[in-house]
């Protein structure tokens, strides 16, 4: 496993962060396989999505801040609607690899989505390779 950081700028904003992770892939030396991408927050989400139009970026930034509307949460740190997002979204996303790179569609890319900025984020990048004698190898050994 390896990991990146990542400074946010707004309260929510979907940063590409593919670039940072196809590097972290090639310094795991996967070739074929699978990659985990996670963010280790509560309140922060990874995605796979469209990374060539710049306006699906805030129209979903837009739609995520309108997404929960006024619940009344317990929750005393006021960051409750961060909280739910980051579990409807998710915190992580297994992306294929083949010959050293990330299997990602033409249009696609690896987003970091902050819901509760701006923070410093962590991005974690485990290796998930072929088996050898049975056993899962998982880049971690």
């Amino acid at each position: 496993m390896t990991e990146f950081h990542v400074r946010t700028k707004k309260k929510i904003e979907r940063r590409d962060i593919t670039d940072l992770v196809v590097a972290a892939a090639r310094a795991l030396g996967v070739s074929s396989g699978a990659i985990l991408v996670s963010v280790p927050h509560t309140t922060a989400a990874i995605t796979v999505g469209e990374n060539y139009d710049p306006d699906v970026t805030t129209d979903l930034e837009r739609a995520w801040a309108k997404w929960v509307p006024d619940v009344p949460f317990d929750h005393e740190e006021g960051n409750s609607a961060a909280h739910f997002l980051s579990e409807a979204i998710g915190t992580s996303r297994l992306v294929p690899v083949d010959d050293g790179e990330p299997k990602l569609g033409r249009w696609q890319g690896i987003f970091l989505v902050e819901l509760d900025g701006p923070r410093e984020r962590t991005i974690e990048v485990t290796a998930l390779t072929g088996s050898e004698n049975g056993k899962r190898k998982t880049g971690n050994e």
